[in-house]
């Protein structure tokens, strides 16, 4: 049974977080890319993706993740995957994902460990 994926996006102190909950498919992927655009992203900061509620994940979910990636770092921002649930965690590690996103046990983790890369 397909789990509709929930989005939620919020502010922390070092950016944009958005949580997910449900399935990340090729029927929900469209979503989270249209909410890229509206986020507050900037050099200094960072962009959060809480997976902590993710079922599943697809190919269409893996590449919205990397599309996140690709829009944060476009804007000068940072990105972090936190809460990444172990059956999506081993995915990522077969693709090779682990060596591209920083991962993080809790979004608090995430922004604890956030270091802003130097401008200038």
């Amino acid at each position: 049974m397909t789990r509709r994926l929930t989005l939620r996006v919020r502010t922390a102190p070092t950016g944009a977080v958005i949580e997910l909950a449900g399935d990340l498919d090729h029927h929900s992927a469209p979503a989270v890319r249209a909410a890229l655009p509206g986020l507050d992203l900037r050099p200094g900061r960072q962009l959060v993706l809480d997976l902590g509620g993710v079922t599943f994940c697809d190919s269409s979910g893996i590449t919205v993740i990397i599309a996140a990636r690709n829009h944060a770092l476009a804007a000068g921002a940072g990105i972090a995957l936190a809460a990444v649930p172990d059956s999506v965690s081993r995915i990522f590690r077969i693709v090779g994902l682990d060596q591209v996103f920083p991962l993080h046990p809790t979004v608090l983790a995430a922004e604890t460990a956030w270091r802003p890369h130097a401008t200038g």
